[in-house]
């Protein structure tokens, strides 16, 4: 069986396996031995609630500004699959895509597999073709189920520890720690860049013998408010004076030193100099991490789509001055009570939007979580799609407001196809 275009591949996958989410690792581990998927090269896994995507993006850059070839990949993307996959700082082809993805439906024979399973497959199947430096692999839900944990890593990074996709991590801290945890490997460097992880994660570590970095205890990011410098001080040595991320927000330190204690936690295999991650700090942007993608009327977008992500994104914008309004809209599977009860003091008007979908979320929900959180009723307006709510923001409210589109991968999508973003991880 065979496509001629990209988006034909990726229909036909789609519909192949009953379930969008299945998790479980027998299918990938018969599909690697059948296809014979191994790596020489240092692997980085990167798991966690949220900061997955910044932290990948600076380790990609630091590597590559180090002279490294590097393999990265990263879910979801927001408006083309090629940025699931980049080598070497540029998305993959369609071409070599659907090469691998020929090779991957020779191999599986009768067996079906997820969308997120398949596509995997073909992405480490171009990862081991072209033989880069270094990997970076993004766990996509959790970590013990999921299909990446299916690759050995050298060093395994957890971002933070939040609630979310609780239908299969589990409703506590706890659960979901320990269902992270499992991206650790005995004998192993298991960092954890937050700062007040779970029992369980810890208790798991310790039981299966992995050398657990935690923030805050065996490493961690200093900065002095006010100052335009920060100091990282590592399990193996320190860095004074650091340039601040460009991306902003106090919690993309965190990512960047979760990112920067792996790197030497490898350091005997992959040299990377201060200067590397110097540049790597001032270059690295990730499309959709309060990204600012306008001026006249200022335009901020942030897939945080969960109460931990909510928490960052209201800290980030107390720090700047003026009035604001949001363009708002998350799927119905998500924890959008306690978002917009977290948010409810950041935005001076909200214009809310549908979301399409078996998932997607009603903007009159929305404004029922809001008022009942204590929003006035009329600093709310509804609307069914997020082109509309995005365009009545920025005629009424672009000349004097900060507006920033939130909540979901799909609304973020949707407003750089909106307005002609370019998505990019430098």
């Amino acid at each position: 069986m065979n496509f001629d275009t990209l988006d034909q591949w990726l229909s036909h996958i789609e519909k192949l396996h009953s379930q969008t989410i299945d998790l479980g690792l027998e299918r990938m581990n018969e599909m690697i031995k059948r296809l014979g998927i191994h790596f020489d090269s240092p692997v980085f896994t990167v798991g966690g609630t949220n900061g997955k995507g910044s932290t990948c993006a600076f380790l990609e850059s630091a590597l590559l500004e180090s002279g490294y070839s590097v393999g990265v990949h990263t879910s979801p993307h927001l408006i083309r699959f090629n940025e699931r996959v980049r080598l070497n700082g540029k998305d993959a082809s369609d071409e070599d895509l659907m090469l691998m993805f020929s090779k991957v439906e020779q191999a599986r024979g009768e067996m079906t597999l997820s969308y997120f399973e398949y596509t995997l497959l073909g992405i480490l199947l171009l990862f081991m073709e072209k033989k880069p430096d270094a990997l970076v692999l993004e766990i996509g839900l959790g970590g013990r189920l999921d299909a990446v944990n299916t690759i050995e890593p050298t060093v395994s990074i957890i971002t933070s520890v939040g609630i979310d996709h609780t239908a299969y991590l589990g409703e506590t801290r706890d659960k979901i720690g320990w269902e992270k945890a499992h991206i650790y490997r005995p004998g192993k460097s298991a960092v954890c860049a937050d700062d007040d992880p779970p029992a369980s994660l810890v208790n798991y570590a310790r039981e299966i013998g992995a050398k657990l970095l935690v923030r805050g205890k065996d490493f961690a990011a200093i900065h002095v408010p006010g100052r335009d410098t920060w100091d990282f001080v590592g399990s193996k040595g320190k860095l004074k004076d650091l340039p601040l991320p460009t991306m902003p927000g106090e919690h993309q330190l965190s990512n960047a030193s979760g990112a920067i204690e792996a790197l030497q936690c490898v350091s005997d295999r992959l040299e990377v100099g201060r200067d590397s991650i110097c540049a790597a700090l001032l270059a690295t942007k990730v499309t959709g991490r309060f990204s600012k993608v306008s001026t006249k009327p200022d335009i901020y977008l942030d897939v945080g789509h969960n109460p931990h992500a909510a928490k960052e994104l209201a800290k980030t914008l107390q720090q700047i001055p003026g009035p604001k309004a949001a363009v708002f809209g998350m799927l119905s599977d998500k924890d959008r009570k306690q978002v917009c009860e977290i948010m409810k003091n950041t935005f001076d008007v909200w214009y809310l939007c549908d979301l399409e979908g078996p998932r997607g979320g009603k903007a009159e929900d929305l404004k029922a979580f809001l008022v009942e959180s204590g929003v006035l009723a009329e600093r709310i307006r509804t609307f069914d799609n997020v082109k509309t709510a995005l365009e009545t923001a920025v005629n009424e409210r672009g000349g004097t407001d900060k507006i920033t589109v939130f909540g979901s991968f799909l609304t973020v999508a949707s407003a750089i196809e909106d307005l002609k973003v370019p998505v990019g991880r430098d």
